[in-house]
């Protein structure tokens, strides 16, 4: 079952419930799948699928940082679409999943203790194996914690 079809399923199942903020959540998220099908013209594989949905979670989160703190009905509306959206998010890496990552590929770099100068050396071995596993931001700050 392809993730269209999950969300699909899941915005029926808000319809039926009358569930007017989580169905257009979902109806917003089926829109950005179809639409990159469609630029695609073929049908998405699961790593792209995964990227639309954090790509939406991400311009979700971006919306709730620039909204005024007065603005309580948009700041509610991001944090209840936010929650939706992380049902069809991938399992996303924690810090120690990332630090075994990244103390794999120092490993195979022959790189003992990592300096600044080894960053971007790092950094193009290990993006391509976590690209949509891990936060970039997480990735980047644990590879800081772990350099001289």
């Amino acid at each position: 079952m392809s993730r269209i079809d999950e969300v699909r399923k899941a915005m029926q199942d808000a319809m039926k419930a009358k569930d007017k903020d989580r169905k257009d959540a979902l109806s917003m998220l089926l829109a950005a799948l179809k639409n990159k099908a469609i630029d695609k013209r073929a049908d998405l594989t699961p790593e792209e699928e995964n990227e639309v949905v954090l790509k939406e979670i991400k311009q979700t989160k971006e919306t709730l940082e620039l909204t005024p703190a007065d603005r309580t009905d948009i700041i509610e509306e991001c944090k209840f679409r936010i929650r939706v959206l992380e049902e069809f998010a991938p399992h996303m890496m924690d810090e120690a999943e990332i630090r075994q990552v990244i103390t794999a590929v120092l490993q195979e770099l022959s790189i003992d203790a990592p300096t600044g100068k080894d960053k971007g050396r790092i950094m193009k071995v290990l993006m391509p194996r976590i690209k949509g596993q891990a936060d970039g931001k997480l990735v980047n700050e644990v590879l800081a914690s772990m350099m001289n």
